[in-house]
């Protein structure tokens, strides 16, 4: 069982991209982040005509999270991140598929940092460790998947010294993501190429793809009772270099698991 994240940066304008990404690699289930669209433009006739069953959580022009499930209808179980029932940014979807618990996020990104929108990332990612909590204490499989706007490691950013003072890579944020994976989390991507240089992101400018100039910032994060079911991980890395692309590409994980009844 494939499941797979991807920052599509606006759903509508990249729409024959993502469909084009969905028909050649068939993922089981593919959390999407960034649809930069309200719930009501969302393009639910389109997706279901390519073989997948979504729910979104839509936001006009910014944010925006949903789960395509293949063949079947994704069981919604949490609609917004809890502990702050005054956020409306629309960053965070939970569903049952398969048996598996999924959960769909697009954390902050935070600049300019330090500054209000770094100290809502750093409340938000709390908020998130709080419930990645409840979760794996339930026993059971769950993934959290999505674009964390977090480079772990200094291996996970091209030239990390220029990046010391950006949120997505302050000892903070870093921190915060680290006491996530304390809890027992797995990051699939790191534990299936340890050591190795593997992007998710490369940005617009500069001809950052050409030159592998990336950010490792979307991550899959198995729970316990999920992890040792772990085959393979990987990113595919050339959907970044299609014609309007998003600046993120797909990242995936292969799973021991059974497929979907309906795929």
């Amino acid at each position: 069982m494939r499941i797979a994240t991807f920052n599509v940066n606006g759903i509508n304008s990249r729409l024959p991209a993502l469909l084009q990404w969905l028909e050649e690699t068939q993922p089981d289930v593919a959390c999407l982040q960034e649809l930069k669209a309200p719930q009501e433009k969302f393009p639910e006739m389109e997706i279901r005509a390519a073989g997948y069953c979504p729910i979104w959580h839509g936001q006009k022009s910014w944010n925006g999270v949903a789960i395509l499930a293949r063949g079947t209808e994704p069981q919604e179980l949490q609609r917004g991140l809890p502990g702050d029932p005054d956020d409306e940014q629309s960053r965070y979807i939970e569903a049952a598929v398969n048996g598996i618990l999924v959960a769909c996020l697009y954390l902050p990104n935070g600049n300019p940092a330090p500054g209000p929108k770094f100290e809502y990332k750093l409340r938000w990612f709390e908020r998130l460790r709080l419930r990645a909590q409840e979760l794996i204490a339930t026993g059971a499989p769950v993934v959290i998947a999505g674009d964390y706007n977090v480079m772990p490691t200094e291996l996970d950013v091209y030239k990390p010294e220029r990046w010391l003072d950006d949120a997505l890579f302050r000892p903070e944020t870093r921190a915060a993501y680290q006491r996530l994976l304390d809890q027992g989390w797995t990051d699939a991507l790191r534990a299936t190429h340890p050591g190795e240089v593997i992007y998710t992101f490369w940005d617009y400018f500069r001809d950052a793809y050409g030159r592998n100039a990336g950010l490792r910032i979307d991550h899959l994060l198995l729970s316990p009772a999920l992890a040792p079911k772990l085959k393979a991980a990987g990113v595919d890395r050339d959907v970044r270099g299609r014609e309007k692309p998003s600046d993120h590409a797909p990242t995936w994980v292969e799973l021991d698991w059974p497929k979907l009844p309906g795929a």
